[in-house]
């Protein structure tokens, strides 16, 4: 990010024609740079849905520039914004938090939920460490609540968001991860409640190879290698694998894990089209998943993914889509045994297809999306008659017993007008799902932006969304939990204000919002001694975030160690309007008030660096205190934390060595139900390139 031409120069050149002279590029060192003239034919491989090394749909990527590598004359991928339609990032009229390739590089991570740390106004609760049992959410929602993209494609899961985070690729893959918080129905469908994170992953148009091993605390280890070839100057491909397993970082926390993902990518001059693949299974012990009272519960999940997808050049744009999501689990509330034992079988089958065009009047994009959302399950559903059960894999005994269905219909419309220095983007969904209604719901937003000067953008932003209600939501039974059929769909309606400003060697970034919400979905218990029941109520919030980013190499100079240096502050505070009383929220009033992240980068010696990062939080609610195994009436609050972590890292030409050492102070506290997190850890390793 900031190691890029990321800062405003108030000196400006203006490109007039292309020279093919080498030493042309230094008349633009530490200038702005403004292209002039363009023909038709650059102008077709400058658009950012289409170049060869572009993703197809993506809602903010790297700033705009010319390609490191001299002999390639392409133009690097240009931003877009959250719209359905590409829109620079110059004129974007929503602000996008992207955590970057370096990011992860930097940061002490071993998956992407890891990485979602650092970002303000993003929620992880993790039960088990190295990305294992977490729940992500976005600004005071739940882990329901947000929208999984991979290079754009939906992957939620509509059983349970407990799930979503379980990414079907490897870290190796990752470009960039892109947060849009706030409510994105119109954009992203109806999954998008609270907000949308995008893994947009590598292009694999310059062949390599990769291979990182590491292992350390608790007997972790974790591998992955990743191979990218053009096979042809039209078409690349990639391929990763990485496999991982430990002894647990809490109590009845160990895992399996494999991982796969294959990519796709043909451009010519008339289309491109983008496919890809992926495969997760893991096998864990689940410490309290569904309550405390049962801390030796179990798990494994299978997900296969599979998308193709693609984008015509011309007059007018179409981007058609379609992709299928299968994913499987076998539950036991007592490991090893039949005791509140679950299998589930869900498929998500999406078809769709887009088309926007550029006219005098801005863009405007139009679309249509059919998602056939079906599960059979052993609890989940609506019962099935004999002839129609089947047995599950694996378990000739067995047999799924359970359905449940629903087709979403959905339209989009929406215009992006750019002029002089304001941008409008505005657009409506129109919505229908078998079992929610008959009739069109309508989910309207506009977001606005101001360019005061070209380092200074101001944000305005109103949106409205929608969430159906998981199948988990509705049916789920156990003896510690108790769903509701009775539940009628999430709606919210976001309102945002924020400011941008970019300077030599800096950029700040501020926003404020409110969120209003009706039948909003929670699980709670009416008693210390009760189960979990889902219901709803109305809730209402409000909140404000800030984030600044120094450049300290620019602004300090090159001669002294500091790199960069980054802050990121959330606050938060949610009310409940209305809703029958009770003793306890699980999810939705178990938020973070606070929430600061610092990380620093530095150098050491030679070729020895190492990032630090501060996360200090505070969390609403609390947790049930148990006593032999039994609940009692003594609620403890979460309270307030703080953990420093750290990443050395050795690069070399090829190859680079690296130490992550996590929560320094050896800080024990519990953030989620009743599992006392990990003390300090240490994990080590290697990573080559060829």
């Amino acid at each position: 990010m900031l190691n890029k031409s990321l800062f405003h120069h108030r000196e400006t050149l203006t490109f007039r024609r292309f020279s093919r002279r080498g030493y042309a590029l230094f008349a633009c060192l530490g200038r702005e740079v403004r292209v002039g003239v363009l023909t038709v034919a650059t102008l077709g491989a400058a658009a950012p849905c289409l170049a060869t090394d572009s993703k197809p749909t993506s809602f903010a990527v790297a700033e705009q520039g010319l390609e490191a590598d001299s002999t390639d004359t392409r133009l690097a991928e240009a931003l877009v914004s959250a719209t359905r339609a590409p829109l620079a990032a110059d004129v974007a009229a929503r602000i996008v938090t992207t955590l970057s390739q370096r990011d992860l590089e930097a940061a002490s991570v071993t998956s992407v939920n890891d990485l979602l740390k650092l970002a303000a106004g993003v929620d992880v609760r993790q039960r088990g460490g190295f990305g294992v049992q977490t729940d992500i959410s976005i600004d005071g929602g739940t882990f329901d609540q947000i929208c999984i993209l991979v290079n754009g494609t939906p992957i939620t899961n509509p059983q349970t968001g407990h799930n979503a985070a379980d990414f079907p690729l490897n870290t190796a893959d990752i470009e960039r991860v892109e947060i849009l918080r706030g409510a994105a129905s119109r954009v992203f469908g109806s999954q998008a409640f609270s907000g949308a994170i995008n893994v947009v992953t590598k292009g694999a148009a310059k062949t390599g190879v990769e291979a990182t091993v590491e292992g350390g605390s608790y007997g972790t280890v974790l591998a992955q290698a990743r191979g990218a070839w053009a096979v042809s100057p039209r078409f690349s491909s990639s391929l990763s694998v990485g496999a991982g397993r430990s002894n647990g970082a809490v109590d009845n926390g160990d895992f399996k894990q494999l991982r796969a993902y294959w990519q796709g990518h043909y451009a010519d001059e008339a289309l491109t089209l983008q496919a890809q693949a992926g495969l997760t299974a893991n096998d864990f012990g689940a410490n309290t998943f569904y309550s405390a009272a049962y801390p030796n519960q179990w798990e494994a999940t299978r997900r296969y993914f599979v998308a193709l997808k693609g984008e015509t050049r011309g007059r007018v744009h179409f981007a058609p889509q379609v992709s299928w999501l299968r994913s499987s689990d076998h539950f036991q509330l007592i490991r090893g045994t039949q005791t509140g034992e679950n299998f589930h079988r869900g498929d998500v089958l999406t078809v769709g297809m887009g088309a926007w065009t550029q006219w005098a009047l801005g863009k405007t994009a139009v679309g249509a999306e059919l998602r056939d959302e079906s599960l059979y399950s052993t609890n989940l559903g609506l019962p099935l008659a004999d002839e129609q059960q089947f047995t599950v894999n694996g378990h000739p005994d067995i047999y799924y017993n359970h359905h449940a269905s629903r087709t979403n219909v959905s339209y989009y419309l929406e215009h992006n007008l750019v002029a002089g220095d304001w941008t409008v983007s505005a657009g409506v969904m129109a919505q229908r799902n078998s079992m929610a209604s008959r009739t069109f719901r309508f989910f309207p937003g506009i977001d606005v932006s101001y360019r005061p000067t070209s380092a200074w953008r101001l944000f305005a932003s109103c949106n409205r969304s929608m969430r159906l209600p998981s199948f988990t939501d509705l049916w789920y039974k156990s003896p510690t939990q108790e769903g509701n059929v009775g539940l009628q769909p999430e709606t919210s309606t976001s309102y945002r204000l924020g400011t941008e400003w970019l300077g030599r060697g800096w950029k700040v970034s501020a926003e404020g919002f409110h969120n209003r919400g009706h039948n909003m979905i929670d699980w709670v218990m009416y008693s210390p001694t009760d189960i979990y029941h889902a219901m709803s109520f109305a809730l209402s919030g409000y909140g404000a975030s800030l984030t600044a980013e120094l450049a300290l190499a620019h602004l300090l100079g090159s001669r002294q160690p500091l790199q960069r240096l980054r802050v990121d502050y959330t606050y938060l505070y949610q009310h409940r309007d209305e809703g029958p009383d009770y003793y306890k929220s699980n999810y939705a009033l178990e938020y973070l008030r606070h929430k600061l992240t610092v990380t620093l980068d530095h150098n050491i010696v030679s070729r020895l660096a190492a990032t630090w990062t501060l996360r200090l939080w505070e969390r609403e609610g609390g947790y049930v205190v148990y006593d032999g195994g039994l609940p009692t009436d003594q609620l403890r609050p979460y309270g307030l934390h703080a953990l420093l972590d750290c990443r050395l890292k050795w690069r070399g030409e090829h190859y680079e060595l690296f130490a992550d050492l996590t929560n320094l102070t050896d800080t024990r506290y519990f953030d989620l139900a009743n599992v006392r997190q990990p003390g300090f850890m240490l994990m080590a390793g290697a990573k080559v390139s060829f």
